[in-house]
């Protein structure tokens, strides 16, 4: 289940049955499920299992949770008392070695042993979530949520320094169902950008920097230069899509144009000459086309 991205937190008493306001982490999504002999299985966006890159996460899932429980949540990475995603695209040995921490942050429950809870409200999933976790600690913990919007406004702006990425909010009533939908609603700061990506620079299976499509129109070569598992994620959903040969684009040198844009999400460093930091590929971007914004209006 996926938010939509709006511009303004939506006021508490907008939609009946009222809302909940949680942090949106910045980290990996995965949903965690639960098997038997202690087995989990850590699946990203993409489908891929991630528990052989967080053993720790998969372990302590496995021995303090029953088989059958599915939770929904992310995988973050600490640096200094700050969200680091970078750390996230590191090894599992680099983040040993640097002493990196990861928690798995729940912000849903899917199932229970023999239960499938997706029919269910939020607020009954929410309980549900609260007591399947009572008695586990770190690394595994409930996302840090509320009902009350002044709060939720609060912790948007407070909150930013330690790199919280922004608020959800999602209507209590709502049941679970894949894809995106206006019962879950997003609010990120605004230096965290959806954007395009057109072209790679380097070689095509190992790109060292990606050109981009703002929504306004303009493009920039992405710096510094993408780290290895960057690097890999482009190339890998880049395949089929790139021109037989390069192009020389007269701003930013040869590059390799792509047949079919891929979303993506920036961080954007504002000044003299706009920077644009590479995140990582998304599976779709709101409200966002290859000719520009476009509007998808609100239910």
């Amino acid at each position: 289940m996926r938010p939509k991205a709006v511009d303004e937190l939506p006021r508490q008493g907008s939609v009946p049955g009222g809302l909940q306001y949680s942090l949106k982490l910045d980290g990996f999504r995965a949903l965690a499920f639960v098997l038997d002999g202690g087995q989990v299985f850590l699946q990203s966006r993409n489908r891929r299992d991630l528990a052989p890159e967080f053993p720790g996460i998969a372990a302590y899932l496995g021995g303090a949770l029953s088989p059958g429980i599915v939770l929904d949540g992310e995988l973050c990475a600490y640096r200094e008392g700050r969200l680091s995603f970078t750390d996230l695209l590191r090894s599992h040995r680099e983040r040993e070695r640097a002493g990196i921490p990861v928690s798995y942050i729940a912000f849903d429950l899917l199932a229970l042993p023999g239960r499938d809870l997706r029919g269910r409200p939020l607020h009954e999933r929410w309980d549900l979530l609260g007591a399947a976790l009572d008695g586990t600690g770190p690394p595994l913990q409930r996302v840090l949520a509320t009902d009350d919007e002044e709060t939720a406004r609060e912790w948007f702006v407070a909150l930013r320094e330690a790199g919280v990425e922004g608020v959800v909010a999602k209507s209590w009533n709502s049941t679970y169902r894949p894809g995106h939908t206006w019962s879950w609603r997003k609010i990120r700061h605004a230096d965290t950008e959806d954007a395009l990506l057109v072209g790679v620079f380097g070689p095509p299976d190992r790109p060292h920097a990606v050109l981009v499509r703002l929504p306004d129109g303009r493009t920039l070569r992405t710096a510094p230069r993408l780290t290895g598992p960057q690097a890999r994620e482009v190339a890998e959903l880049a395949a089929g899509r790139l021109d037989a040969a390069p192009v020389n684009d007269p701003e930013h040198g040869p590059v390799r144009p792509l047949t079919d844009p891929l979303p993506v999400e920036l961080r954007l460093i504002r000044g003299r000459q706009d920077v644009a930091r590479f995140v990582r590929v998304r599976d779709e971007v709101d409200g966002l086309t290859e000719d520009g914004p476009a509007g998808d209006g609100a239910a």
